[in-house]
């Protein structure tokens, strides 16, 4: 299964060290990691899934695919800005969620225009959203959308 893991762009050491066990988790597991492709949450998680020998989609928001963290194998340059989040989101089948701002937001509000599973770790209250679902580990999150899709 493909996975999109958004959030935040920049973020604190505790936030990077969950995005971090979040990819590793999902390549532990056999999925492949979706993200932005850019800094904080999406490095992290790609740097996490690199570990364990997974394999990474980065989906930029810029023209140049060279501008994707290290840790991304396949770059996509979109030249779409933010609105790239809905490319993020509509290509995994399930998305977790970890910290973030508005960018984050719109990629949960699209899990729920393409109903995905949302999987959420320190990220925005939603509870208005069905198949949104508050985790407090990386583990939770994933035997959550393991579970929905």
């Amino acid at each position: 299964m493909r996975v999109s893991v958004v959030g935040g762009s920049v973020v604190p050491e505790p936030v990077e060290t969950i995005a971090e066990d979040v990819g590793r988790h999902l390549a532990q597991r056999g999925h492949t990691l979706v993200c932005g492709g850019l800094g904080g949450v999406m490095e992290a998680a790609c740097r996490g899934a690199k570990a364990a020998s997974g394999e990474t989609i980065g989906i930029l928001p810029g023209e140049d695919p060279s501008e994707a963290n290290d840790y991304v194998d396949t770059s996509i340059a979109t030249g779409l800005g933010h609105a790239r989040n809905a490319l993020v989101v509509m290509n995994g089948d399930a998305v977790v969620a970890i910290d973030g701002a508005g960018g984050t937001l719109s990629e949960i509000g699209f899990g729920d225009v393409f109903d995905r599973p949302i999987a959420g770790i320190r990220t925005h209250g939603v509870g208005s959203i069905e198949r949104f679902q508050a985790c407090k580990t990386p583990e939770e999150a994933i035997k959550y959308i393991e579970e929905e899709v």
